[in-house]
């Protein structure tokens, strides 16, 4: 059965890849021009951000109930 901290790493690293998607598409060629950081990607960087947070913090509410 899989744990709840395991639930939460893996949302922690979802929240991650998205920010990291979000904020390096243009370095990837996924994206625009490189000078600019569009607002696709500010939307991408802070759902990526908010995702990790929930993570977090579900990962410690785990380590709480033990």
């Amino acid at each position: 059965m899989v744990g709840n901290k395991t639930i939460a790493s893996v949302v922690i690293a979802v929240g991650v890849l998205i920010l990291l998607a979000s904020a390096l598409a243009d370095i990837v060629g996924l994206g625009g021009s490189p000078q600019v950081f569009g607002y696709r990607q500010i939307a991408g960087s802070l759902v990526g951000a908010i995702i990790g947070a929930v993570g977090v913090v579900l990962y410690w509410w785990a380590g709480r109930e033990t």
